[in-house]
């Protein structure tokens, strides 16, 4: 037995021998091309080995015991072209590669300086709605994504069918997602693209060091200072989009000798008219981030932005109208004294302010950030009182509401008239109250003035070499004032604080001070607080190993809110003064996921996540505006979510697959309308709440890059998805014939309806050539289809077929009752036309002396196809025997509202770094 010790020590020693003769290592340091300035967490690694590593903060790396031989060397960071160095490993040699420089990617150029804009100007504020927020933030290299946020966003795509409240955005780890619909406002950095290029994203489920994230993945943006490379950046752009011309100025000075650190910016965009008609532009936007770097371990960083901005916003219309007027018609706006005058304005002034503690040792990070927000957001909207509906694309107004009295000649000049005119008569208001005691005619905005407290602090640690600890806590506390004010009584001299919609007592907006006269800018018609705080934790364990990575991470979340009514409403008289029941939600949360590595090319990946979401503030409170009612059935949403993907990192090629699945129960959804046909021939002004809502989003996503030359990459991506409605939830109606509960009216069928807002099919194929002269050149070609039409749920409860006795309808042709197999046909969702998109975007670069000079451009939608972005049916028409009157008519009264894409549009951006 001593022997066979021996025998196997002396074998160990002999291989041991051997591995130390044949192998060596290698070093070198990664510089930025132009500052010159070390880049750290560079991820060095090379091809065909499991020998990976990463630069530290002077930029320097090492990778010991190499095998003998040829390798590639992969020399990656992202916003940095990456390298590919032909390495030799020689017999007991330390190779020393020197300084190799990494420069800013195109891409990174493309990012840095496209265009961001939201639509969110594009939401109706009367019946349903569709809104989408353009911005899809990441950093990752997947072109997947760089699809689905630079060419299938024309379209309103949304990734995996999920809506922007599912994802979360946060600065210095304060998250920005709004508490009354879980949406971040993407306005509030708008136009400062520079200040928050410095990000962390993780896709999907996956982990994030700075949350515990959600399903469509988290966003995180540092401003610390110090993080910034040094850099003096003008820029200018123009545009025919949102707006048409954006100026732009960064100034980053980099860790100072005294080791300070400062980045300044600021921008300006404007615009007399947008694409659309009548739609104004005016927005500043400013940053400043300051760091002192106290010791080797502490820091202090503080950052303050703001972007006020305001624009007009365009109107969703029927077929009708656009046939009339074309697809850039927009009948909020009139003219007024020879200027353009739009009725709905959206404006945002919400300045940030945050404090962050940075502190690092040995293997330790700990973030630290108190922010506080202030400000307000206004919509502002034309409104009437026992006057006719100023609106020139109201219904009376129209060809249609005389076609179906098949009267022709009054048809005709309707339609001559709308044409000619079509616009809103600004002069004609005027007159109309100068003739009254009380304004008839006056603008108001809906405005909510917010103030939130935000303490967020986060920890990394290393537990063991191959283990990190995340864990973090946040605490918010908002005060949201929500009231109308009265900001124009267009030449009158007061108005009546009254509803036109009741009668008697219920009349009154105010029971505590009837019949009250209000003056411009005053508080009326509704006014209440909302006080909300969410307290947040999550702790996360990630761990790599040679051939397994793993992670697991466990969130609890703790929501209340809380209604305090200011005014007692006269529909309302019970329910809308004074305070609210609170409302409390506790939410445990869970996910994991594994990375199993084949070889250093292949990987597999499996995620899954159980999340329960709190309902937002505006579906907690069925009509908050004007009572504290609480939404029946009220509970948190349940989320079952995982995805499986394979992943090819090839020397050529570079190609991801994904499957993935996510059930939706108990959501809530709540929208606003006035409605004919209810409960037999009842007409009224309500509000829908639909509980217990189910939904199953389920597809694969695809992308390759194939990198033909070193000049030429094909690009491919695409996702084929189904998102429908999964279950038939319940429907309640709130208004005033219903005051004392919600009505229910029974189950909405719903079940196997395509979930609308998205194109549920898209496919991108492309290439790209850059030329060693610093000049490239990128082409899409993108297929969305399988976009469908927001449905009416109260269209598809019983209400629709069943009279007031409870009998179906009789069929007015057959005289015989209603079948499901003719309700089913008059209900049939509509499916948008496909959409071929062609994009074109490049761009050039020069270098003089320390000068950097470049330009930008892209022209979306190059072939300028004609294209319907998002749309909604109208429930005005709430039962079969009015709708069906109203579809047989060539030229539908209540046919649905539609937006439509832009036709070609183009960005342009020249800047100036030094």
């Amino acid at each position: 037995m001593k022997k066979l010790y021996i025998l196997g020590f002396l074998c160990l020693l002999g291989i041991s021998n051997i591995r130390s003769q044949n192998t060596s290592s290698l070093k070198g340091i990664v510089l930025d091309y132009f500052s010159k300035k070390p880049l750290s967490n560079v991820s060095i690694s090379i091809e065909k080995t499991l020998f990976s590593t990463t630069t530290n903060g002077d930029g320097e790396f090492k990778i010991e015991n190499i095998l003998l031989g040829n390798y590639q060397l992969n020399i990656s960071l992202n916003q940095f072209d990456s390298q590919l160095i032909p390495i030799k490993i020689s017999n007991n040699y330390e190779l020393n590669l020197g300084t190799i420089f990494l420069q800013k990617s195109f891409t990174q150029i493309q990012e840095t300086n496209a265009i961001t804009l939201t639509n969110d100007d594009l939401l109706d504020d009367g019946e349903r709605s569709s809104e989408y927020t353009a911005g899809l933030f990441q950093s990752s290299k997947d072109a997947f994504l760089k699809a689905a946020a630079f060419n299938f966003s024309q379209t309103w795509f949304k990734v995996r069918g999920y809506d922007s409240s599912y994802g979360i955005i946060s600065i210095n780890g304060i998250e920005m997602n709004k508490l009354f619909d879980g949406r971040p406002q993407w306005s509030n950095w708008g136009g400062l693209n520079d200040a928050f290029r410095n990000q962390e994203f993780s896709n999907g489920i996956a982990a994030s060091n700075y949350s515990f994230g959600n399903i469509l993945g988290s966003t995180n943006f540092s401003t610390r200072a110090s993080d910034y490379q040094p850099v003096s950046k003008i820029s200018f752009s123009s545009t025919n989009k949102s707006y048409i011309g954006r100026v732009m100025a960064t100034y980053a000075s980099g860790l100072t000798k005294n080791n300070w650190a400062f980045v300044a910016a600021g921008s300006r965009r404007y615009a007399q008219e947008g694409y659309f008609e009548g739609t104004t532009y005016n927005a500043w936007s400013a940053f400043l981030a300051v760091e002192k770097k106290l010791d080797n371990n502490h820091s202090l960083n503080f950052t303050a932005f703001a972007s006020p901005n305001r624009r007009g916003k365009s109107s969703p219309n029927t077929q009708e109208v656009y046939n009339l007027k074309g697809l850039t018609y927009n009948s909020y706006w009139g003219k007024q004294e020879g200027d353009n005058r739009n009725s709905r304005v959206k404006e945002i002034v919400e300045p940030v302010s945050m404090l962050s503690h940075f502190y690092q040792k040995n293997n330790t990070e700990l973030a630290t950030t108190i922010a506080y927000q202030f400000g307000h957001i206004g919509n502002s909207r034309l409104a009437y009182f026992n006057a006719p509906n100023p609106d020139p694309a109201y219904w009376k107004y129209l060809p249609s509401s005389s076609l179906r009295f098949e009267d022709y000649e009054n048809a005709y000049l309707t339609e001559q008239e709308f044409i000619t005119n079509g616009q809103l008569n600004w002069n004609d208001l005027y007159e109309v109250n100068l003739n009254n005691e009380s304004s008839l005619y006056y603008l108001y905005e809906d405005r909510v003035d917010d103030s939130q407290f935000t303490f967020n602090t986060t920890m990394s640690t290393n537990i063991k070499e191959n283990m990190i600890f995340n864990a973090g806590a946040s605490f918010q506390n908002l005060t949201s004032n929500n009231y109308a004010n009265m900001l124009d009584l267009l030449g009158g001299n007061d108005f009546i604080d009254l509803d036109q919609y009741a009668e008697g007592n219920a009349q009154q907006n105010d029971l505590n001070n009837p019949n009250r006269l209000i003056k411009e800018g005053d508080k009326f018609q509704y006014n209440y607080t909302i006080k909300a705080k969410v307290t947040n934790t999550f702790v996360q364990f990630q761990s790599t190993q040679n051939k397994l990575d793993y992670f697991v991470g466990f969130n609890f979340k703790n929501t209340n809110y809380l209604r305090n009514g200011h005014y007692k409403n006269g529909t309302y008289a019970n329910s809308s003064f004074g305070k609210s029941e609170k409302q409390s939600f506790s939410n445990f949360n869970a996910k994991g996921g594994f990375t199993y590595k084949f070889t250093g090319r292949h990987l597999a990946t499996f995620n899954a996540a159980y999340i329960t979401k709190a309902p937002s503030i505006r579906n907690t409170f069925s009509n908050s505006r004007v009572n504290n009612n609480i939404s029946p059935n009220l509970t948190s949403e349940k989320i079952i979510t995982g995805d499986v993907n394979y992943i090819f990192r090839g020397i050529k090629l570079l190609s991801r697959v994904t499957a993935f699945y996510t059930k939706f129960n108990d959501a809530i959804e709540t929208s606003f309308f006035f409605a004919e046909g209810l409960l037999g021939d009842q007409a009224d002004f309500v509000n829908e709440i639909i509980t217990g809502v189910d939904k199953q989003n389920l597809g694969i996503e695809f992308s390759a890059e194939y990198q033909v030359l070193p000049t030429l990459k094909i690009i491919a991506a695409g996702s084929v998805g189904q998102f429908i409605y999964n279950n038939n939830p319940q429907l309640y109606l709130e208004s005033e014939s219903f005051t004392n509960e919600n009505s229910n009216f029974g189950k909405s069928f719903l079940k196997n309806y395509r979930i609308s807002g998205t194109p549920q099919r898209a496919y991108s194929l492309g290439f790209e050539y850059r030329d060693p002269k610093y000049w490239w050149l990128q082409i899409n070609s993108n297929l969305l289809s399988n976009n469908y039409l927001d449905i009416s749920p109260l269209l598809r409860t019983d209400n629709f077929y069943l009279d007031a006795d409870g009998i179906p309808f009789l069929d007015p042709e057959t005289g015989l009752e209603v079948t499901q197999q003719q309700v089913n046909s008059l209900l049939k969702q509509e499916k948008f036309e496909d959409a071929f998109l062609v994009n074109i975007v490049g761009g050039k670069s020069w270098r003089i002396n320390n000068y950097y000079f470049g330009f930008f451009a892209s022209i979306n939608n190059v072939l300028g196809n004609i294209f319907k972005s998002g749309g909604f049916e109208q429930s005005r028409n709430a039962n079969y025997l009015e709708l069906k009157q109203d579809k047989q008519l060539n030229k539908p009264i209540f046919g649905p509202k539609y937006w439509y894409g832009n036709q070609t549009s183009y960005y342009l951006n020249l800047y100036i770094r030094f």
